[in-house]
């Protein structure tokens, strides 16, 4: 492939991998965190919706690179 096709060239998969990677990883951060607030009983009810609310959108931008990555098998 020589890159000048509509699919996306090996360098494009290779960021979406590490961009997976750093927000996977920022997920696993936000539900030690969340889970660590919780286990202290003071936690903050605010603090603890606004970091819910940022793991759903990493777990939306998370599936959504997932999506770019694998082919749809059902065509």
């Amino acid at each position: 492939m020589d890159g000048h096709g509509t699919d996306p060239t090996m360098d494009d998969m290779e960021v979406l991998r590490v961009k997976l990677e750093v927000l996977k990883c920022e997920h696993r951060d936000l539900d030690d965190a969340v889970a660590a607030l919780q286990a202290s009983g003071r936690a903050d009810m605010l603090t603890l919706q606004r970091l819910k609310r940022r793991k759903l959108r990493l777990k939306d931008s998370i599936a959504d690179i997932e999506d770019r990555l694998l082919p749809d098998i059902i065509a």
